[in-house]
């Protein structure tokens, strides 16, 4: 309630600069943080731990991830979405 959600998808190829992989997703990252936004995560993240557990869930999903996956059968989200494990 009381706020509106948008949620723009662009499809490309950007030319990589040399010794720098994901840059071009690195500054999406940075400036959708900048506007108050996060990065929806269908494609590569390159989030730090910290950084991408502040933006999607934290503790809140750790509890989820204790109480319905107890034996840690499945990957974590940042494995999944950051590590590509």
């Amino acid at each position: 309630p009381q706020h509106t959600y948008v949620n723009v998808g662009f499809w490309s190829a950007v030319r990589e600069t040399p010794g720098e992989p994901g840059a071009a997703n690195r500054a999406i990252e940075r400036e959708v943080a900048r506007l108050g936004g996060h990065k929806s995560l269908y494609s590569d993240s390159f989030y730090e731990a910290d950084d991408f557990a502040a933006r999607y869930g934290g503790e809140q999903y750790s509890e989820l991830k204790r109480k319905y996956d107890p034996d840690q059968r499945l990957l974590d989200l940042y494995s999944k979405a950051v590590l590509r494990k």
